[in-house]
């Protein structure tokens, strides 16, 4: 479990996990974008955007495995936080995989 603190409007990067992910919105307001891969590789591909959810402080929302997403603050001059709980996946260690990306069409590389 993490608690996680985003100023001014920061977002983290296109990511999933192995297992499922829960985030509890523990304070101000953000969002958790969804993408899906539209073509190319593993490391370099197209993506695009499938559904944006508003989070406020209070929100409980669950994201599935394997699926790309970004979640962070959507204003520029007040704090978002959550706790992100990370599930297991077939009795294995939650993993993150995390890509650069310019959040809109494409993901460049995927990060070491």
């Amino acid at each position: 479990m993490y608690h996680v603190i985003f100023k001014k409007s920061a977002r983290t990067k296109i990511h999933f996990h192995t297992g499922a992910q829960m985030l509890i919105v523990t304070k101000g307001k953000g969002s958790l974008v969804y993408y899906k891969k539209t073509s190319g590789g593993i490391s370099k591909f197209k993506i695009s955007k499938t559904k944006t959810v508003n989070l406020t402080s209070g929100d409980v929302v669950y994201i599935p495995a394997k699926i790309l997403h970004t979640h962070g603050s959507v204003r520029k001059n007040s704090v978002f936080s959550h706790l992100a709980v990370n599930f297991y996946s077939k009795n294995r260690k939650p993993m993150t995989v995390w890509y650069e990306s310019d959040l809109r069409s494409n993901v460049t590389s995927k990060i070491p």
